[in-house]
């Protein structure tokens, strides 16, 4: 009974009999009768939201200019630039590595009309070089997986924290799709701390820091489709990702192990997404009372 059924490759007669949850009539002859249609609505964009819904959280938070920022993991600056750009706030930019602050500092320094509004400094997110309670907003972006002492990250948010600001974290999460062979090769490719990638750790932690969740926006893969119809980058994930795990001996021997292996992981990530094995939240938080 093995073999393709009605020229669908991949679809077994014997699996369809035995396990499928759906008939032959369901297959060949129901959906069959509705799949143009369907294609037609799949072809319609839901019009997702981009990137840029984290400066719209932001803007509904009516900071004043001059609002001091901490940019927790800042990189090489591209969000405090746009934050101090933007609302006129003063961005005080974090982040342990130390080429990242160098090129942050150059970015700033090409930008006079921001002269005074940011600073780059050495630090990390559990140990942030930041007085008590002088920050109006703790940003992090797509830092947090990598941290392994969660608790100690969120109590450092909240110290920092003015009485009346606010902590905006942008994170992704494993979700059930994930398998476990999957998540372990892929969180040790990518430098996550596993127990760093659980929604159930994260807001744990944020309710033993003593902050409170104000909102939670759970986007799947949301801002993948706004990229996928915007620039095409997943797709291209995607393929780059094939071409890497069918010929692996070429690029090893061009570019070596770990950069493949990175590369491979980087692709995967965006993939996934996706698919479904990989979600991303936002918190806004503020202190719990």
């Amino acid at each position: 009974m093995a073999g393709t059924y009605g020229g669908r490759p991949g679809v077994t007669i014997g699996w369809m009999i035995s396990d499928s949850r759906f008939s032959l009539d369901d297959f060949y002859d129901a959906y069959p009768r509705i799949e143009a249609e369907f294609q037609v609505a799949l072809n319609a964009s839901l019009n997702p939201r981009g990137p840029a819904l984290l400066y719209a959280l932001v803007a509904d938070l009516r900071l004043p200019r001059g609002a001091r920022i901490v940019d927790v993991g800042c990189g090489e600056g591209d969000h405090s630039l746009a934050l101090a750009e933007r609302f006129g706030f003063s961005v005080h930019g974090i982040d342990p590595v130390r080429r990242h602050l160098e090129l942050a500092s150059e970015a700033a320094a090409r930008r006079p009309e921001l002269s005074g509004r940011l600073q780059f400094a050495y630090g990390t997110a559990d140990a942030l070089p930041v007085d008590d309670a002088t920050a109006d907003l703790v940003w992090c972006r797509d830092v947090l997986v990598h941290v392994d002492d969660l608790d100690r990250a969120y109590a450092e948010f909240r110290r920092v924290l003015r009485d009346n600001g606010h902590v905006l974290v942008y994170q992704m999460f494993g979700t059930s799709r994930l398998e476990p062979q999957e998540a372990e090769w892929l969180w040790a490719t990518m430098g996550v701390v596993p127990a760093s990638g659980s929604p159930e750790r994260t807001e744990a932690a944020i309710a033993r820091a003593g902050l409170r969740v104000d909102q939670r926006l759970e986007l799947g893969g949301e801002w993948a489709e706004w990229a996928e119809e915007q620039t095409g980058k997943p797709s291209r994930n995607l393929l780059h990702a094939a071409r890497l795990l069918r010929s692996p001996e070429r690029y090893i021997a061009q570019f070596g192990q770990a950069a493949y292996e990175i590369k491979l992981g980087d692709c995967l990530w965006h993939v996934y997404v996706m698919l479904g094995k990989l979600s991303p939240r936002i918190y806004v938080l503020s202190r719990a009372p």
